[in-house]
């Protein structure tokens, strides 16, 4: 298991505040760069037909399995550094940036539907020369790795789910905050950012304050796109379609959600399950949306015991 980036990182942002005063972009780009270091990946990027594709892998190649990442809404890549941490001794990880989001291409009339980014991930995958991985995904790329197996079952191994969306059953507060006209997921001025955080995560990792500064003009940065993609996958979750397209899902699914989740309601997780067949589930005490981002080593050790009992 590779050793906590944390303190290295902490330690290299004072000195470097001190001795070069250097801007807050060079310590964010500098604190992410070590985290992904230390989780065992480095970044490259794709052609992938018009776009641009942004994704992490592992600097060396293993012997081992494939295991592709599928963030969530407004979130990117980095989310899974700490959870791939724990894997890339033993997987080769692929975390990618979807159209839309992080350093991927953000063209606004791309088509944002799940089904429409279930396409996209294909031809990703294609030009990765992926033909067979487990899936991991989180909310909004919880709902695209769901869909994915279902139409591509011969390329999934297994999957598992964080938090997905795609069933909005049993509301939750962001349900009413958005019919209310207030969505706590796009920031769109100073101080978004750190609700979206506190709305989001229950149980929030240490982050140096530089980076959110950064994070959050980047947020606000891609506010226009942001609302694109919600209003292409909001509705989803009321619709027919994709609750009976993963009934046809065959790989085996683990589904994981934080019982403190603001976002989707944790009570969903039992429609997954009853829609889903081999699918299991585990709920977390004390997480909210982002499982791979609070609490990564369990994660991570999840997925292991549940290839473990799959095979």
């Amino acid at each position: 298991m590779k050793a906590s980036p944390a303190l290295p990182v902490i330690a290299l942002l004072i000195s470097t505040l001190f001795l070069s005063a250097c801007s807050r972009h060079s310590l964010y780009e500098t604190a992410i760069s070590w985290e992904r270091s230390g989780a065992g990946l480095e970044a490259s990027s794709v052609r992938v037909s018009e776009m641009t594709i942004a994704y992490l892998s592992n600097v060396e190649p293993v012997d081992g399995e494939t295991i592709v990442l599928v963030h969530g809404f407004g979130a990117n890549k980095d989310n899974w550094t700490r959870l791939a941490r724990e894997l890339t001794n033993d997987f080769n990880v692929y975390a990618i940036d979807l159209p839309g989001h992080g350093d991927s291409s953000k063209a606004l009339d791309l088509g944002y539907r799940f089904e429409d980014q279930v396409g996209h991930v294909s031809k990703i995958l294609s030009a990765l020369e992926i033909d067979e991985a487990h899936m991991m995904g989180n909310s909004m790329g919880g709902a695209i790795t769901a869909l994915y197996a279902a139409t591509y079952p011969e390329q999934v191994r297994s999957a598992v789910l964080f938090d997905p969306a795609g069933i909005f059953e049993h509301d939750s507060e962001l349900v009413d905050l958005v019919m209310d006209g207030d969505n706590p997921l796009i920031p769109a001025k100073e101080g978004d950012f750190k609700r979206l955080i506190d709305f989001a995560l229950e149980k929030k990792p240490f982050v140096p304050w530089p980076i959110y500064d950064v994070m959050e003009e980047k947020a606000i940065a891609n506010r226009e796109v942001n609302e694109v993609i919600f209003t292409a996958i909001r509705d989803t979750g009321f619709e027919p379609d994709f609750r009976n397209a993963i009934t046809r899902i065959e790989a085996p699914v683990l589904v994981v959600w934080g019982k403190e989740d603001r976002v989707i309601n944790y009570r969903n997780a039992e429609v997954f399950v009853d829609r889903i067949p081999d699918a299991r589930m585990v709920l977390l005490e004390g997480i909210g949306h982002a499982p791979m981002v609070e609490v990564p080593e369990e994660s991570a050790q999840l997925f292991r015991e549940f290839l473990a009992e799959t095979r």
